[in-house]
């Protein structure tokens, strides 16, 4: 189920063109930065691509892979499914050939980039994993492409774990303008991809496990959404809050956000809704979901 602006929530096979299961280019967000593939690859599968003027990740969802770029050869270990670790990856820049050799399901988060850097691996050990919020709204943020974890030039990417019953993204939260507040908040203009995976289903699965994600304006800049996700499934967030997103009970959520603006310095600054920004005071009182973290770094340490 959608409520308005049903252009924003993207269901698994709808926006693929060979050889993406997920194609999403800034143009086909309509914006200017953000974007995001998925590449579901078989035994022995390769792809050779561009990255033309993106700069890209290759994040291994279930599977592995081999990364050929720059005459650099990346290996990438990765992991089982994104619910069984943290993963390694690879950093791709701009105007580059790429070969992907492998199995599996890999994300490629993307943004235009005006810098180029080299190609470059990352280890899993060296993936922040953080626990954030508490009680019901506990989660797992792993911070692999955070402004303060990994450089880039505009491209911000972090994975987030909600345990079955929870609620993350909350409180709703927006980064719609570059901009100081009075009392010292900070936001940052950003485009945002949701990209969801749900415990106990596959990307495509019309009979899925499901979880559910909430996006709505401002009386400036309205937006109204409220989407069933699945596996696969895409939510696009040009403005406005967004949160919560909500993980029915039996059923662990995983999103991956993409995000990038215009601001040269790389930042994920942004305010709550007023309305519900005092929740989070309400968690010094509240222990963290001991169910927590739901994956760690990769066997080996890889």
């Amino acid at each position: 189920m959608s409520t308005r602006n049903p252009d924003a929530h993207l269901p698994w096979g709808t926006t693929a063109r060979a050889p993406w299961a997920v194609e999403i280019t800034p143009e086909r967000a309509g914006w200017t930065y953000a974007g995001l593939r998925v590449l579901s690859l078989p035994q022995g599968g390769q792809v050779t691509f561009d990255t033309g003027d993106e700069e890209m990740l290759v994040l291994p969802l279930a599977g592995a892979a081999t990364v050929h770029c720059d005459r650099v050869r990346l290996v990438l270990t990765g992991r089982a499914s994104v619910f069984a670790a943290v993963t390694d990856f690879a950093y791709l820049p701009r105007d580059a050939t790429v070969t992907v050799r492998g199995e599996g399901r890999f994300a490629l988060p993307s943004a235009r980039a005006t810098r180029r850097l080299s190609p470059r691996y990352a280890a899993a050990r060296d993936v922040p994993v953080e626990l954030r919020g508490a009680g019901p709204a506990s989660r797992q943020v792993n911070n692999f492409c955070a402004p303060n974890a990994f450089d880039c030039d505009r491209l911000v990417a972090v994975e987030v774990l909600t345990p079955a019953g929870n609620w993350s993204s909350y409180p709703p939260h927006k980064h719609e303008e570059d901009r100081a507040y009075d009392d010292g908040r900070v936001e940052a203009e950003l485009e945002e991809i949701y990209y969801f995976e749900v415990a106990g289903g596959a990307p495509g699965d019309p009979d899925g496990p499901v979880g559910y994600q909430r996006v709505y304006g401002t009386t400036r800049r309205p937006i109204d959404v409220l989407a069933e996700v699945r596996g696969g499934d895409v939510m696009l967030v040009p403005y406005g809050y967004h949160g919560p997103s909500m993980a029915e009970p039996g059923y662990h959520l995983y999103y991956l956000n993409v995000l990038a603006g215009p601001a040269p310095a790389r930042s994920m600054a942004c305010v709550d809704d007023p309305r519900h920004g005092w929740i989070r005071g309400s968690w010094a009182d509240q222990p963290i979901d001991p169910r927590l973290p739901l994956a760690g770094p990769t066997p080996g340490g890889a």
